[in-house]
C-alpha cells in the first residue's frame, strides 16, 4: 500500500462547506474550544502490534453524528494516530482550508489542536481486534482542545482575478491593440507602391 505525502494532497487541495456553519467573517476562520467536527481519513491505515503508530496522516471533513460545527468543504487536517490499550488515539496538529464565496476564495493555514472521540464519548476510537483499520468513509469526530482563530493568508490569484474584473475589458489588465492600417496598404511597404506583378 502506498501513502502519498502531505504536500501532495495540499497541492491538490490548493489547485482545486451536519450542523452550525463555521464562522469565517472578516477573513478569519473561527471555532470555539469544545467544538466538534466530522472527519475521515483520506487513505487507509492498518493498525497492529507491529504497526501501532502513524504520523502526519491526512483527514478531511465529512458528515458525522455528534458534530457541532463544520469545516469548509476544501480542507485538510494533519494528525498523528496511535493504537494504545484497544483504542486508536488521534490528535490533529494543523489545518489548511479554502473557503469560497461566489468567485472569491480565502486560504487558511494554521495550528489546529483537536482529539478524536468515539460515539460513546471516550477519547480514541475503539479497536477490540488484534488488528484494525481506519478507512475512507469511516466518519468520526474530533473535538477542539482550544479556540481556533486562523487569519486568511495572502492569495495572489484572488488579487489578480480582482484586478481583471475591475478592468472589465477596458484595456487595463488585457490591453486591446490600437487600430492600425493594413500593412499591405501602408506607404512604408514598398510592395504596395507601383510594384510590377
Amino acid at each position: 500500500m502506498s501513502f502519498k505525502s502531505a504536500p501532495f494532497f495540499l497541492t491538490a487541495l490548493l489547485g482545486t462547506a451536519l450542523a452550525t456553519p463555521l464562522l469565517a467573517a472578516e477573513q478569519t476562520l473561527t471555532l470555539p474550544k469544545g467544538a466538534s467536527v466530522g472527519v475521515e481519513v483520506i487513505e487507509e491505515f492498518a493498525f497492529s502490534d507491529s504497526q501501532s503508530r502513524y504520523e502526519a496522516i491526512l483527514l478531511h471533513p465529512t458528515q458525522a453524528g455528534g458534530a457541532s460545527h463544520q469545516l469548509p468543504e476544501y480542507c485538510v487536517l494533519v494528525a498523528n494516530a496511535q493504537l494504545t490499550n484497544g483504542r486508536i488515539r488521534i490528535t490533529t496538529q494543523d489545518a489548511t482550508c479554502i473557503e469560497t464565496h461566489d468567485a472569491e476564495s480565502a486560504i487558511f493555514t494554521g495550528s489546529f489542536s483537536a482529539g478524536a472521540y468515539a460515539a460513546d464519548g471516550q477519547y480514541g476510537l475503539a479497536c477490540d481486534e488484534p488488528s484494525c483499520t481506519l478507512s475512507p468513509g469511516q466518519a468520526f469526530v474530533v473535538t477542539l482542545d482550544e479556540n481556533i482563530d486562523i487569519n486568511a493568508q495572502d492569495n495572489p490569484s484572488a488579487e489578480i482575478n480582482a484586478a481583471r474584473r475591475e478592468a472589465d475589458g477596458e484595456g487595463v489588465a488585457n490591453p486591446i491593440p490600437s487600430d492600425r492600417p493594413d500593412p499591405d496598404a501602408s506607404a512604408e511597404n514598398p510592395r504596395s507602391v507601383n510594384q510590377p506583378e
